[in-house]
């Protein structure tokens, strides 16, 4: 498994992974006041099957849970899966969804 840095762009509006100092992949997410929504992951070809998104994800909702002012819509099927996978994460997802 890569030693993956996760941090979040926000002037892109995305939580990025790095390997190595290499962006690796990214979630995209957009906010309301209350709310994260990520809409996409991408993991790039060159990081497949190293652990690069589950890494990310857990970066990105280890993030929004230290930030403790939003819920998750988890939109991105990527994100959803791997919360559904790590019932500890289920808190953090907007109970409307």
């Amino acid at each position: 498994m890569a030693d993956v840095q996760v941090t979040d762009n926000s002037e892109q509006s995305r939580f990025e992974a790095h390997v190595g100092g290499e962006l690796a992949g990214f979630a995209a997410y957009e906010t309301a006041d209350d709310l994260i929504m990520f809409t996409h992951t991408e993991v790039f070809d060159a990081f497949e099957g190293e652990g690069v998104g589950s890494a990310l994800a857990r970066g990105a909702l280890d993030a929004v849970r230290a930030d403790g002012t939003r819920q998750v819509l988890p939109r991105c099927a990527f994100i959803r899966g791997w919360i559904e996978k790590h019932p500890d994460y289920q808190d953090l997802v907007d109970s409307t969804f």
